[in-house]
């Protein structure tokens, strides 16, 4: 009986970390993916050449970070 209580709270206090880990990689993510691949990604688009693929996307970006309006923390 002991065994299946401290199997039981093992699974629940791991599976809360574990989940924990999934949010706080996916919010790193986020932020690498914004702060450093997408600015890489224009700027190897304009440097190829590609002006008229790379200048709608940073506009679209743009616009949809103007009328975004994250949750006060």
């Amino acid at each position: 009986m002991l065994t299946a209580l401290f199997s039981f709270l093992m699974i629940a206090v791991f599976g809360k970390l574990f989940l924990w880990g999934i949010k706080a990689s996916w919010g790193i993510t986020k932020l690498v993916c914004s702060v450093v691949v997408l600015p890489l990604v224009l700027i190897g688009l304009v440097i190829s050449g590609l002006l008229v693929l790379a200048l709608p996307i940073l506009l679209l970006i743009g616009v949809v970070s103007l009328f975004c309006f994250r949750k006060p923390w």
